[in-house]
């Protein structure tokens, strides 16, 4: 049975600030929380589409280098772009391809960008990258055991000014 919300990271754990995606997607699966399942990988791929199947929500996860300190939040809506022909596929372009697979929406799916300002190789995370994934880690948590205000919405009460992303 496919668990109802997937937490999928992506980044290379070589690369410094750039293992934020697999190093949550760790603190996660370290919580043995029921209903939730975990994966990571080096870089989206279309075939990650069909991780998406019988999910009610899915959280993408990844380090980035424009995202606010400590975290951002935003709603994923699936966009046709050029990524899915290249070796950078975005979230947007995976939730696509569901699309088109399945003639039906994908789950409600988010993406959580964890600010990060080191990438070079052979380098451990920076400690202001560590300090940002454990907020965006104590900040998501309620959301993925299902409780907080709504459910729906990872950070939910916290709505940036657009009342489509949680403010960080």
């Amino acid at each position: 049975m496919t668990a109802p919300v997937l937490v999928f990271g992506w980044g290379n754990p070589s690369r410094g600030d750039d293992a934020l995606g697999p190093l949550f997607v760790d603190a996660v699966e370290a919580m043995r929380l029921p209903g939730v399942e975990c994966l990571t990988d080096f870089q989206l791929q279309v075939e990650h589409a069909l991780d998406l199947r019988g999910r009610e929500r899915v959280l993408f996860v990844d380090a980035s280098a424009d995202a606010a300190a400590p975290f951002t939040i935003e709603r994923l809506e699936p966009a046709r772009d050029a990524s899915f022909s290249t070796h950078a596929v975005s979230p947007q372009a995976v939730l696509q391809v569901y699309f088109d697979l399945e003639a039906e929406p994908p789950p409600p799916c988010w993406l959580l960008a964890i600010r990060g300002d080191a990438w070079e190789l052979g380098t451990p995370p920076s400690a202001n990258a560590r300090d940002n994934l454990q907020a965006a880690i104590e900040h998501v948590s309620g959301w993925l055991m299902g409780s907080g205000e709504g459910g729906s919405r990872p950070g939910a009460g916290r709505i940036a000014a657009s009342d489509d992303r949680p403010a960080a």
